[in-house]
């Protein structure tokens, strides 16, 4: 498995920025405060936020879309290092889970072990897909984090996305993590509390919408998710975030309009407005349970001016 495992790329080509050492005051920039760690040995210290990658798009290429989002790690580290610092102390980047191939599993195997190590050691992790299949990853991570800790109570999964992510064919892809993840609750007697928000109508077949009623799903569709809808958004986020002990939120980044976020698989022609999807992921953070996080599908090949990316670190820092 550890051929599996890509280190950290060097600061000389991705942590780095614009150095405004002759201006008064605070002038760092997240490049500044990042810190490299060796995933295999180290963790991010308690209450410490910590990025892994996953360099994967072996599920968006099973589940016929396009490939390149396995580039997308890289592409949003660049576009994070230049951001001001404010109050952070440090970021920890604790490197990526490369994809050979086509060995998904595997690759998802290592990143569940990778998001483990980091929330037995109290860190946050917050990971940068890849294509969606990263779910099933970032889920195993934190079920067996809370298994080891006898920790059986509920888990809020809140998907941000366009698509339900409930296709029942396998192997696995970018389009069955959560019905996946549904699986394994219903194998562990867990509860699967799955709610998805931002589903477009016209992105998801007829049986997908029979199968997210069949397993109980929560969802409001993109044209209930304008910025005229946020206040009755949120507080169907609180009401849902009360009735749970943890969170994991993850965000397609095809939820976004097209011109918005060009680069991904799916771009959509609706989507959810960036001032919405930014304030629920605000909300997420503040609400003290989130315990894990990541952005999906992002693909730097479809992004010729690299506005897509500058989305992406956007929505990372708001969970940094």
């Amino acid at each position: 498995m550890a051929k599996q495992l890509k280190p950290v790329p060097a600061d000389a080509t991705v942590w780095r920025g614009r150095t405004d050492a002759g201006e008064r005051g605070d002038t760092r920039r997240l490049f500044n405060i990042v810190r490299e760690i060796d995933p295999r040995i180290e963790a991010a210290p308690g209450g410490a936020p910590v990025i892994i990658g996953f360099a994967c798009d072996a599920g968006v290429k099973r589940n016929q879309g396009r490939a390149g989002a396995a580039e997308g790690p890289l592409a949003i580290r660049r576009a994070l290092a230049n951001l001001p610092a404010h109050d952070m102390i440090r970021v920890f980047d604790a490197g990526d889970v490369s994809c050979e191939g086509d060995a998904l599993e595997i690759a998802q195997a290592a990143l569940a072990a990778r998001v483990h190590r980091q929330l037995d050691a109290g860190a946050q992790p917050i990971v940068l897909g890849g294509g969606h299949e990263v779910a099933w990853g970032t889920w195993q991570g934190l079920r067996a984090h809370l298994d080891a800790a006898g920790d059986r109570s509920r888990v809020l999964i809140l998907n941000l996305d366009a698509h339900f992510d409930l296709r029942t064919a396998r192997p696995g892809t970018s389009g069955t993590p959560f019905d996946q993840i549904a699986e394994a609750c219903a194998a562990a007697g867990l509860p699967f509390d799955y709610a998805c928000l931002g589903v477009s109508r016209l992105s998801n077949t007829a049986s997908l919408f029979e199968r997210a009623r069949e397993l109980n799903v929560t969802y409001v569709e993109d044209v209930d998710m304008q910025e005229r809808d946020l206040a009755a958004r949120l507080a169907d986020v609180d009401a849902m975030i009360a009735g749970v002990s943890h969170v994991y939120l993850t965000i397609d980044l095809d939820v976004l309009p097209a011109p918005v976020m060009p680069g991904v698989s799916a771009p959509a022609a609706y989507g959810v407005p960036m001032p919405v999807i930014e304030a629920i992921v605000t909300h997420v953070r503040r609400s003290g349970k989130l315990r894990v996080a990541d952005l999906a599908e992002y693909n730097p090949q479809f992004d010729a001016q690299a506005a897509g990316a500058r989305v992406a670190a956007r929505l990372a820092y708001r969970l940094l």
